[in-house]
């Protein structure tokens, strides 16, 4: 009896893991490689030259099935194979193009895949430190006046599909033909230019994200979604701004945990946070910055009302990783529920996406309309008179004006004579020189 309680759980040590899968993505400053295992592996990984190729050894590993070859054209990867090293261990040889610095790391299961095995390859030619980016001049300033940069955020990509509709529609593939058509749009508008965050199927983690649009220097960052919801009747489009404090709604909450979670299914290493934390280690509060995101809102929401179906008629809140900017006002729009039948097969269409592009480039342009002079250059601002008077609407704020016209809430309120913060529809206000 007891010879068998001891070989029984050496039996359960000696069993193999499997690689079940490989994919691979590429992106353009790196190559992705993602192995599927039945188990978290032990590896090693290293790079050789002469010819050039990545080595692999996994131990107690074994393959479940014949790995996927890349495609001829492919820029990188030329041929993979393995075969059986130390008896039991495991080792795949990737041939390659070119020279490459490797990172791994592995990953633990998610709602869509079990424990992985992460590779990306960086072109060795290509790696460089992030570029420092230097204040503007003065006469870049005065371009920037006439120029609003926007930067267009196709949600999920690559390893990570994100929502998928019961038929199949997968959000990544939406967003991206919604993304582009709304960059042509822009891209045609005299004083604006748009730049995609991700330009084809891989994957960005969150924080990236917002690294890309700082470094473009962009002046508003529009996240492009069509998620999910565990109730299929739940649809219509919401525009979302960054929550000061809880979610507005069941939903909201949901669908943050939902994208906030994106990083562990698309695949990113943590053994580097510190750097890409370090952009939005700040005041997430920023009065300004939160105030001019929901300008846009408003104006996006407005558009889209009446071209596609709202879930709400007002800008929703969430902690939405991907608005954490501090510095660039920031939107998330969900498109619609593709876990809708019916809006999963409108998404489809590349005509009802390009309705969702006319309408959002339609609420950028207003956006732009009111706060063109916030972009002006201080040489420029001089020329406007010292007042000009302003007349409240329905749904505004005074801090919304005080933003519109580049001037401080404690300035426009001592201007006005005004002890609180509440404002009348028809009252008029009085707008000092910023």
């Amino acid at each position: 009896m007891c010879f068998f309680c001891i070989l029984l759980p050496n039996l359960g040590y000696a069993k193999q893991l499997q690689i079940e899968a490989l994919r691979f993505w590429s992106a353009p400053d790196h190559t992705r490689l993602v192995l599927d295992t039945t188990s978290l592996p032990k590896h090693q990984v290293f790079a050789l030259q002469n010819p050039d190729r990545l080595v692999v050894d996994i131990v107690n590993a074994k393959l479940g099935r014949h790995l996927l070859q890349p495609a001829a054209n492919h820029n990188l990867l030329y041929r993979i194979r393995s075969g059986a090293r130390n008896k039991g261990d495991l080792r795949i040889v990737i041939d390659l193009k070119k020279q490459i610095n490797p990172k791994s790391f592995v990953l633990k299961p998610s709602n869509l895949y079990g424990h992985r095995l992460v590779i990306d390859l960086f072109d060795k030619d290509k790696v460089k430190k992030s570029p420092v980016i230097k204040p503007m001049a003065n006469s870049d300033n005065k371009n920037r006046a006439k120029e609003m940069v926007v930067a267009i955020d196709a949600g999920h990509g690559g390893e990570d599909p994100g929502a998928q509709g019961p038929h199949g529609v997968q959000e990544k593939k939406v967003v991206l033909s919604v993304a582009k058509k709304l960059v042509a749009k822009i891209n045609a508008h005299p004083g604006m230019r748009a730049i995609l965050v991700r330009k084809g199927d891989y994957y960005v983690g969150l924080r990236k994200r917002l690294k890309i649009a700082r470094q473009s220097r962009a002046d508003l960052f529009i996240s492009i979604h069509a998620d999910a919801f565990h109730n299929a009747k739940v649809h219509g489009a919401s525009v979302y701004t960054l929550s000061r404090g809880g979610a507005s709604s069941e939903a909201a909450r949901w669908l943050a945990n939902q994208e906030n979670a994106s990083d562990l299914v698309g695949g990113v290493s943590l053994d580097d946070k510190d750097d890409v934390l370090a952009s939005v280690l700040l005041d997430l509060s920023q009065t300004a910055t939160q105030d001019m995101s929901t300008i846009a809102a408003k104006k996006i929401l407005g558009e889209l009302n009446g071209i596609v179906k709202l879930h709400k008629r007002s800008v929703q809140a969430a902690k939405f990783i991907v608005l954490k900017s501090p510095d660039i006002p920031s939107v998330l729009i969900e498109t619609a529920y593709i876990s809708n039948p019916t809006e999963e097969r409108r998404l489809r269409s590349p005509g009802y996406q390009n309705k969702i592009a006319q309408a959002i480039y339609r609420g950028i342009n207003k956006y732009y309309q009111d706060v063109t002079p916030v972009h002006l250059a201080i040489d420029e601002r001089t020329a406007i008179r010292a007042f000009s008077k302003h007349k409240i609407t329905r749904g505004e704020t005074l801090s919304e004006i005080a933003v519109r016209y580049g001037i401080s809430m404690k300035k426009l309120k001592r201007f006005n004579a005004l002890k609180s913060n509440v404002i009348k529809i028809g009252q008029v206000l009085t707008i000092p020189s910023s």
